[in-house]
């Protein structure tokens, strides 16, 4: 009897369960509509400065743009208060009694959050390139159909494993806004800082510029770096599931020392 009712709570029990808390708190709706706001706000502005003497650019670069410079922040609000909000309001005592097994607790929490925020950047790619496309009406440049399946599975990809990254500096550091500063400093600051000490070439290899890059054809310059990545777009996911995963791992070893 044990032993099927461990089997029946494990990990899919887990999943459930963070499944619900997920859907259930207004801070998850207000980050999905917070995102998608700016997302639409950004593609229809910059369709509209494609009629004019704007920069001539394509609906996946503006939806790229809306993605990095706005809606990536919405995502990181989202995952860090997944995790956070449990230490603010006390409710991870009850999390880890009903889910002792803390590496358990890690793993349910990113399998909510990976396809969840997956679709929802691959989607919101989607309408900010359709609504930029309608907008700037023929002006600026075209967008292949390659180019808007790089940018929707690229932002789909990036925004899934930054959701996780976020989780595991969340679980190590055990603050909304230590997690938020840190992700911030760590994804924009931090590598123009590196590339300003002399070592450009390292840029491409931080968690955000690897995700632009993720979502750029290869062979096509980053819109944010203004140069071409020494890898195709696959790596650029890569790299940001090298970084996600180290998080989470430092996250579960913090987890399984430190009580709730």
């Amino acid at each position: 009897m044990t032993a099927s009712v461990e089997t029946r709570g494990g990990l899919s029990g887990a999943v459930a369960a963070e499944w619900t808390k997920f859907w259930s708190v207004r801070a998850t709706w207000w980050c999905v509509v917070t995102g998608t706001a700016l997302m639409l706000g950004y593609s229809t502005l910059s369709g509209i400065a494609q009629r004019y003497d704007g920069e001539r650019l394509g609906a996946h670069t503006i939806a790229l743009g809306g993605g990095f410079y706005l809606a990536q922040f919405a995502v990181i609000a989202l995952a860090t208060l997944f995790v956070t909000s449990e230490y603010a309001s006390g409710g991870i005592r009850s999390t880890l009694l009903w889910t002792p097994v803390r590496s358990r607790v890690v793993a349910a929490k990113a399998a909510v959050l990976l396809p969840v925020l997956f679709a929802y950047g691959v989607l919101l790619a989607c309408a900010g390139m359709a609504l930029a496309a309608a907008v700037k009406d023929g002006h600026g440049l075209p967008t292949s159909l390659d180019a808007g399946f790089t940018t929707a599975s690229g932002m789909g990809g990036y925004f899934a494993l930054l959701g996780l990254l976020c989780t595991g500096i969340g679980w190590a550091l055990r603050s909304a806004a230590g997690t938020l500063v840190s992700v911030i400093v760590l994804l924009v600051p931090l590598p123009l800082i590196v590339a300003s000490l002399g070592w450009p070439e390292a840029m491409p290899y931080f968690p955000g510029i690897a995700g632009v890059n993720a979502m750029v054809e290869a062979g096509r310059p980053n819109p944010i770096t203004m140069t071409v990545a020494p890898y195709a777009p696959w790596v650029g996911l890569v790299i940001c599931a090298a970084w996600a995963l180290a998080a989470l791992l430092a996250g579960a070893a913090v987890l399984r020392r430190r009580d709730a």
